[in-house]
């Protein structure tokens, strides 16, 4: 793994998913999610986080 972050811009739908399934297949060390709505990234975060 040579990322060490990945930054996804956007919180809804896709930017969930798509962080999710970078973060499954380890294609970094860290997956950052961004959103312009306050409060959004940490709760779609906490959620991927506890999944896992």
């Amino acid at each position: 793994m040579s990322v060490k972050k990945i930054t996804v811009v956007g919180a809804g739908h896709v930017g969930a998913t798509c962080a999710q399934l970078l973060a499954q297949k380890e294609l970094s060390r860290e997956v950052i999610l961004v959103d312009i709505a306050d409060g959004i990234p940490q709760g779609k975060g906490l959620d991927q986080w506890e999944s896992a």
